[in-house]
């Protein structure tokens, strides 16, 4: 191995402990609590090394939001696989997105709530991020019923479980009906 291949190494290595370690500590104690002096001190590396890696909390925020989506596609991705149905394939994404959402909030955050400067929707969106919505489009795409454009029905039906994570998140639904929820969602929003 040569020199540069074993820096290399070594810098991956570094930028995955520092996204690691703000992902940790965001999910234990916010997004607040994450800054690259404190971020500094849990990696016992340098404010300057960190800054080698991210040009601040900002891009720190957009590679937990990728790593996230990677992570949702293939959750979502394994839970529509084991169904049997289009109706089960779009209750497993339903239930598995909102599980996700409920168990990762600082990573759900990230996506979906906070600037890490990352595109959404346009030419240049990262390639995690196209594909978590194609995980979602492979199951949706096949509900969306006659006429409608599948891209849209998964655009709807994505903003309607991203209503209900964000919604149960802020103690605004009772969380004793969140299948129920899952539920109607399904069977009145595809066609099945």
């Amino acid at each position: 191995m040569s020199v540069q291949e074993r820096k290399a190494r070594e810098r991956a290595v570094r930028e995955r402990l520092i996204v690691a370690t703000a992902r940790e500590l965001a999910e234990q104690q916010g997004w607040d609590a994450v800054t690259t002096r404190r971020l500094a001190e849990r990696i016992e590396y340098s404010q300057p090394v960190l800054y080698s890696h991210f040009r601040g909390k900002r891009e720190i925020i957009g590679a937990v939001a990728l790593e996230g989506a990677a992570e949702m596609a293939v959750a979502v991705r394994a839970a529509t696989s084991a169904a049997n149905s289009p109706r089960e394939r779009v209750a497993a994404l339903a239930r598995t997105y909102l599980d996700f959402a409920a168990r990762n909030p600082a990573v759900y955050d990230a996506l979906f709530q906070l600037d890490g400067g990352l595109a959404y929707a346009q030419e240049d969106t990262p390639e995690p991020l196209k594909d978590a919505f194609a995980a979602l489009l492979e199951s949706l795409g096949e509900v969306a019923g006659d006429g409608v454009h599948p891209g849209l029905f998964t655009e709807v039906f994505w903003a309607s479980l991203h209503g209900l994570a964000t919604l149960t998140r802020a103690g605004r639904l009772p969380p004793e009906d969140a299948a129920q929820r899952v539920e109607l969602l399904v069977d009145r929003l595809a066609v099945l």
